[in-house]
């Protein structure tokens, strides 16, 4: 099937499965093909919120066996990999503009949202700081306002930064 005859109901379909979502933003990320092992590896670390150094035998496994069974065949049939299963090699096949809009957004690079954290506690920070001066309302209640905005900015980040599988952090410890 080329990728031009996938209908939008097809691709809610195949894309309808975390792992066949997580298969396809793998391939995006190694330039559009793997070994399986790899792919076992990083699909089954990102479901268990591991390293892959950490992902046991059992958890391996039962990526594997969905994958080699039923997903890498499904993704096949529908014309978005090509699978060889005897040499364990997958390939994605066409242009990511067709399925983009089907895959999991948080697991992708996508809008640099700390640029607008920062944006929003500057703006909330500024308006604080001309409300005092404006005002003249007590240096306390500014300064908890202030305060109150870092708070969330530094929320905010830290909230972004641990949604980001590929983000790695020191010792090893690799976000979801």
């Amino acid at each position: 099937m080329a990728e031009h005859d996938l209908s939008q109901a097809e691709l809610f379909d195949v894309f309808s499965n975390a792992r066949r979502r997580r298969t396809v933003q793998f391939l995006k990320r190694q330039g559009g093909s793997c070994d399986l092992t790899a792919l076992v590896e990083r699909v089954a670390a990102w479901e268990n919120d591991a390293p892959p150094e950490e992902i046991t035998r059992t958890q391996r496994r039962r990526v594997y066996i969905s994958l080699y069974q039923t997903h890498l065949p499904m993704l096949e049939d529908h014309g978005i990999v090509d699978w060889d299963p005897d040499a364990h090699r997958i390939e994605l096949l066409p242009s990511e503009e067709v399925f983009e809009p089907y895959l999991d957004r948080n697991l992708g690079s996508e809008r640099e949202w700390h640029r607008l954290y920062l944006a929003v506690a500057t703006v909330g920070v500024s308006v604080f700081a001309l409300a005092w001066v404006a005002i003249g309302t007590s240096a306390v209640a500014a300064l908890v306002a202030i305060a109150v905005c870092i708070v969330v900015l530094a929320l905010s980040l830290v909230q972004h930064v641990s949604r980001r599988p590929d983000r790695q952090f020191p010792f090893g410890r690799a976000s979801r």
